[in-house]
């Protein structure tokens, strides 16, 4: 136990007092005048390619990118590595960026006593998800997100951090700032190296623990039981009156996610002929139907934001990822196969429509991401004042914009500006007007594009225009899907058009993929998510169009992946290739979160090829790669719902 209260121990040395800040938006989020000293430093990210990096590159921090350099550096010279990770659409990483790392004097000391390493988590997903899980380890499990603010030892072993913190004290209503803490975190590397060294030994080994996972038992076997009781568990945790799951009704504040794995999970457990479907079906269409109506989905420019800030999807933190938008159009193409809801339709042709004008690359690939924030305020770009929109419409065009969306209601954001949503579906709005559903989308139409257009001047958020595998895998897939189900061929040339690109530019000439590229260059291994998810595209291309050369394209990519990431002890697929740098830990996900775990994905596509090639040993990996999570299926099986999509099928195929 004294081992174990370390981390604690050395946290309350250097924090002791520290007053999680409030986030809030108010006048401190307003960008500062940084022309002054934009062009007056560079610093070792000037050679980077992420946009999120090169917005770094001009800090009077002394930022290296993660690599043998800064690495080198900070072992030589016996200095900590501060360690920020974030990404380009990431509000708060704006922020901090804004408050703290333009800031000279804190840059000076950060520069004098560390060596500082700025880490793009799109980038680098292994990076994010080793210090991630340092700072639950420090935090006894709880805390995360981003910027994530971790303090290194010099050969990278963490033993405190945090996420966002306000740059002085007293700001934000902290009463630490972040000048304070990094000065105690160098005094107490002064003073109890030792400590620390010790503390960061014990927080690096739990890591390890952590991320490689429980090992399979000998005997284990696949349990049919672990598809009801995740059924069950979603039940439990349903949001019945406002759809989505993980909610508490005496805190209507708590963030809520689309968490397209539970919903893809759904949508094949209401295709099966049992009892259990009527449930998965009624929580499955009445999320898409919520999230819908919500603030969540751009109703004017189309897509979906990241999440919703509060129980009833109304405000979305809004940021729109790429990854959410590829899952969500599968989503919701399927909630339309399901229901014939027109909604659901005008839903995915919509985000595919956002997706074409503002997220594709000339070459067809797709970015990554659109800002939360435009001229230094979260969703300034989404907003608007009533008169904003009444100055934009006649009056007849106002008054029925107003009803549908809320506009003659009370302020539904920040008291003063609206976000446009639905208090009614649009065929209930319909019907109250003596109209079908069509009829009203017909006027809606118009009026809404007069706005989108008037949007449209305004100052921009930024567009992060990496393109990454895993991510266009996931749009690939959605395109594919949406073109399939709604019997449209240019969603699936648009699928096919961005599969020739990667097929092209992201597979080097060993035949092994690569995770990102920006501005012509493509660099970095590529991770299992990159290889599972592609695949998945390619194959939800096969599907849609029987095309031989996008299943024969899956087979080349799925030998490689087995090739360098295969566990043969295990079974299952490690995160990173057999040859990737060595880091602190070696992670083997599973669990699915916004982005569905790379073994969930690739169980998936192993039972297609097993399928339609009718090979065994497709069959038998697809087995063994949903066995290596047995151990987690076993305890929460609600964490894998998109691995238990591909073991309803394995049991299903084992028992003909």
């Amino acid at each position: 136990m004294t081992q174990q209260l370390t981390a604690v121990a050395i946290a309350l040395f250097i924090f002791s007092g520290l007053k999680t800040p409030a986030i809030c938006q108010d006048a401190a989020d307003k960008p500062v005048n940084a022309t002054s000293v934009q062009h007056r430093h560079e610093n070792a990210l000037a050679r980077e390619t992420s946009p999120y990096l090169l917005m770094h590159a001009h800090n009077p921090v002394n930022w290296y990118g993660w690599g043998e350099e800064a690495l080198n550096l900070a072992k030589e010279n016996d200095k900590p590595i501060f360690l920020s990770i974030g990404y380009s659409s990431c509000h708060w990483c704006h922020v901090m960026e804004r408050e703290s790392f333009l800031d000279e004097e804190i840059a000076k000391f950060l520069n004098e006593h560390f060596v500082c390493i700025k880490v793009d988590r799109e980038e680098r997903p292994d990076v994010d998800e080793i210090y991630m899980e340092a700072l639950r380890v420090v935090n006894r499990g709880t805390g995360g997100g981003w910027p994530l603010s971790m303090f290194l030892t010099p050969d990278a072993k963490p033993f405190f951090g945090g996420t966002y913190f306000p740059a002085r004290d007293g700001d934000r209503g902290a009463k630490l700032g972040f000048l304070s803490i990094v000065k105690r975190v160098h005094e107490a590397w002064k003073e109890k190296k030792e400590k620390i060294n010790e503390d960061a030994n014990f927080v690096t080994e739990q890591v390890r623990k952590s991320l490689a996972g429980e090992a399979v038992p000998e005997n284990a076997t696949l349990d049919a039981a672990w598809i009801d009781d995740c059924l069950a568990g979603l039940i439990k945790s349903f949001d019945s009156e406002f759809g989505g799951f993980s909610y508490a009704p005496h805190d209507p504040s708590i963030p809520k996610f689309p968490e397209p794995s539970n919903l893809l999970f759904l949508a094949d457990c209401a295709r099966q002929e049992n009892q259990a479907n009527s449930k998965a079906r009624n929580m499955y269409i009445s999320t898409c139907e919520r999230m819908a109506m919500g603030g969540i989905l751009d109703h004017l420019g189309g897509g979906f934001h990241r999440y919703s800030v509060d129980r009833f999807w109304r405000i979305p933190h809004f940021e729109k990822m790429l990854y959410d938008n590829g899952q969500l159009a599968s989503v919701y193409s399927e909630a339309y196969e399901l229901s014939g809801r027109q909604d659901f339709r005008l839903a995915v042709e919509e985000l595919l429509e956002f997706v074409l004008l503002e997220l594709r690359d000339e070459e067809g690939a797709f970015f990554a991401s659109l800002d939360a924030e435009s001229e230094g305020v979260e969703g300034k770009f989404n907003r608007w004042t009533q008169a904003e929109i009444e100055s934009e419409l006649s009056e007849e065009e106002f008054t029925l914009f107003a009803k549908i969306y809320g506009i003659d209601k009370a302020a539904n954001f920040e008291r003063q500006f609206y976000v446009p949503q639905l208090s009614r579906t649009l065929s209930e709005n319909a019907k109250s007007l003596g109209l079908d559903e069509a009829e009203l989308i017909d006027m809606l139409t118009p009026i809404r594009q007069k706005l989108f257009e008037a949007r449209a001047k305004r100052i921009r958020p930024l567009t992060d225009a990496k393109i990454l595998t895993s991510w266009n895998g996931m749009m690939i897939r959605g395109f594919a899907d949406s073109g399939r189900i709604l019997k449209n061929d240019r969603y699936i040339e648009a699928a096919a058009a961005a599969a020739d690109f990667m097929l092209e530019k992201m597979v080097d000439p060993n035949g092994r993929l690569v995770r990102t590229y920006t501005s012509g260059q493509a660099k970095l291994n590529a991770y299992l998510t990159d290889y599972a998810c592609f695949i998945d595209g390619l194959l939800a291309l096969h599907r849609a169009t029987n095309e031989q050369k996008w299943l024969d394209a899956a087979v080349k990519l799925q030998a490689t992946q087995d090739k360098l990431f295969w566990d043969e002890s295990q079974g299952g697929y490690f995160d990173t290739s057999h040859d990737h740098e060595s880091l602190l830990a070696r992670a083997k996900q599973v669990n699915d979160g916004a982005i569905p775990a790379g073994n969930s994905v690739a169980a998936g596509n192993l039972v297609y090829l097993a399928n339609e090639l009718k090979l065994a040993p497709y069959w038998e990996k697809a087995r063994r790669t949903a066995l290596a999570a047995s151990p987690l299926l076993k305890q929460y099986p609600i964490a894998a719902p998109r691995l238990l999509i591909a073991i309803r099928k394995i049991l299903e195929h084992a028992a003909r």
